[in-house]
């Protein structure tokens, strides 16, 4: 893998979503829906190993105050561990782009092999004092698992034991190296094309917000049965169509009154409501308060 040079940048500061698993382990997510580059940082010394997984979109790990950087693209892997100095993170994630990291300590992660730990090439006698890098392809089992983090709308006090679970599911599939290692456990997710298909799903219904279709439409949109439509829909992205088109309006709707250009009444039929009364009543489901009251509190 080769480092690129490039210039430095000055761009908006982020913030990643952390989620502490257990002492050395946690994950790192972050979703960039609007239109400029976000950079996000976070120190790492040189005892953890770090799995980055861009799930959507692409990102740039700037190394050096900024003179070389290493892409990370659409539905790939990053694998970095190099124990002679510290990797602190400072990404570049790019417009419409979503990421999920796993960072783990050397020590935790090599008792998670125990004795088979030659299995993991740089965990090997003769590779475990080399710096690692390694990139590869996201399979449709391990984007199921990402989606499903990245898209997390569960109640928040299980949030770090759901977060736990998929995190070792993930690091399973990522060294699961086997001829089966690409096939989902639900049958109409075997290919990636039917991950596509709902991923174009979920495209489509984000595009028309306001106007969704209906669900045998986006069905036949998409090429799929209305049966696997919503099975395949709920495996990947952990809800029905409609509640993840739902909480995504809300989350619009939030971004457009604290932009403070448009009034209630404007944003409600902005996301597709054509009362302001039921805007209102969405709105305080989804966020336990008004619009009115949270622009309120966000000024």
């Amino acid at each position: 893998m080769n480092l690129k040079k490039t210039a430095i940048k000055s761009i908006a500061k982020g913030a990643f979503d952390e989620v502490k698993l257990e002492e050395g382990f946690f994950v790192l997510t972050s979703k960039n829906d609007g239109d400029n580059t976000k950079v996000l940082e976070r120190e790492i010394d040189s005892s953890y190993i770090q799995f980055h997984f861009c799930n959507k979109g692409s990102a740039a790990f700037m190394f050096n105050q900024g003179n070389y950087s290493l892409n990370i693209d659409e539905e790939t892997s990053l694998l970095l561990y190099n124990p002679q100095r510290d990797l602190p993170i400072h990404l570049e994630l790019r417009p419409h782009s979503w990421l999920v990291s796993l960072v783990i300590s050397i020590k935790k992660f090599h008792g998670l092999f125990s004795e088979d730990a030659n299995y993991v090439t740089f965990l090997t006698d003769d590779n475990k004092d080399k710096k690692y890098y390694k990139d590869g392809k996201i399979s449709p089992s391990m984007a199921v698992v990402l989606n499903q983090l990245i898209s997390f709308n569960l109640n928040n006090s299980i949030k770090s034991l759901y977060f736990k679970g998929k995190a070792y599911e993930l690091l399973s599939l990522f060294f699961n190296r086997s001829e089966d290692a690409d096939i989902e456990q639900c049958p109409y997710l075997v290919d990636e094309v039917n991950v596509a298909k709902l991923k174009k799903a979920k495209d489509i219904i984000i595009a028309n917000m306001a106007e969704p279709p209906t669900l045998q439409e986006l069905a036949d949109d998409i090429d799929l049965s209305l049966k696997k439509l919503k099975e395949g829909f709920k495996q990947i992205y952990g809800d029905s169509v409609f509640s993840f088109l739902f909480d995504y309006k809300m989350e619009v709707a939030r971004k457009l009154l604290e932009s403070g250009d448009y009034n209630v009444n404007e944003v409600g039929l902005k996301v597709g409501y054509s009362t302001g009364s039921h805007f209102i009543a969405a709105f305080k489901k989804k966020f336990g308060t008004t619009p009115k009251k949270y622009i309120t509190a966000s000024s």
